[in-house]
């Protein structure tokens, strides 16, 4: 018998976009799905085209919401989505996002070759549905393809600590058990950083594969969360937030990383000065990356 999947879509005001995700998973070769619709509040046309969905597909789709049609953040949103899933395997598909046909099928045949219980693949960066000029880029999660990594490995060589590339979430499937033991997601993340508290739990605690196969398609917009956050201040508050979880996270689980203990100092330092040599280090970032782009990269080197 087939594992089943559940697919967690949650939604804020998505309707631009949230038909082209759902049809993506409909034309999935892989069928043994149940995909999950979570609306966070929306107040646009996205909450009745996912009840249209719903209505027609009663046995695979489901629409979900949090009571009184409240927004909660996506954290909060993905965690009902995880006290409704039915299957064995859970994966995730933001609503403006896509999956190429034969996705659920790829991984689920992966994962059982490796026999692994968590797999993260790489991502395309989907410009061209926009853009038609712009050519869409493979992002590979920034490590060794097509491997096993076990903990604390992944936390010390991606983002947010390390420098590698991060796995999108529309390009992870894992089992629903080792969701609910590491105690899904944390509700005072609303929005950034939301995936990367996720994550970090996931390099600490499991073993995971990573691969370099990319049959999710991720979206690229100026006015998405990630896009219209990047250099901000409220992304070094959500930042700082995220770097004191991680700490009191490690301090309570005991684990004894010490290598991670030292990059998360590291990571700290800026945030645990005085206002003014914080503003000063975010200008000095700045400035690097005006010349990196503008100047000779031999210019550059004058800041490090």
């Amino acid at each position: 018998m087939k594992p089943k999947v559940s697919i967690i879509t949650c939604f804020y005001n998505e309707q631009r976009y949230l038909e082209e995700a759902i049809e993506s998973v409909l034309h999935q070769t892989y069928t043994a799905w149940q995909l999950l619709l979570i609306d966070d509040g929306s107040s646009d046309n996205s909450t009745r085209i996912a009840r249209r969905y719903a209505a027609a597909y009663p046995l695979s789709i489901t629409y979900c919401a949090h009571e009184g049609h409240i927004n909660k953040g996506l954290s909060a949103s993905r965690n009902l989505g995880l006290r409704q899933a039915q299957g064995e395997l859970i994966a995730f598909l933001d609503a403006d996002d896509v999956w190429q046909p034969t996705y659920l099928e790829a991984q689920l045949n992966l994962m059982q070759q490796a026999q692994v219980s968590i797999l993260c693949e790489a991502t395309v960066y989907w410009y061209d549905w926009n853009l038609p000029e712009k050519e869409n880029q493979v992002v590979y999660i920034g490590t060794e393809q097509d491997r096993i990594y076990h903990p604390p490995q992944l936390m010390l060589t991606l983002y947010p600590l390390g420098k590698g590339a991060a796995p999108c979430m529309c390009g992870i499937i894992l089992k629903k058990e080792i969701l609910l033991r590491i105690g899904g997601f944390e509700d005072t993340f609303r929005g950034m950083y939301e995936d990367q508290v996720f994550l970090s739990k996931l390099y600490l605690t499991e073993p995971v594969y990573i691969s370099s196969g990319h049959l999710n398609l991720y979206r690229q917009r100026p006015d998405s969360l990630v896009g219209s956050s990047q250099h901000t201040p409220s992304y070094h508050l959500v930042r700082k937030q995220y770097l004191q979880w991680l700490k009191q996270y490690l301090q309570h689980k005991r684990f004894g990383y010490k290598e991670v203990e030292a990059l998360l100092q590291q990571a700290m330092q800026p945030y645990t000065t005085s206002p003014l040599q914080f503003i000063t280090y975010r200008m000095r970032g700045r400035l690097k990356r005006l010349l990196k782009k503008y100047t000779p990269s031999r210019f550059v080197r004058i800041l490090k």
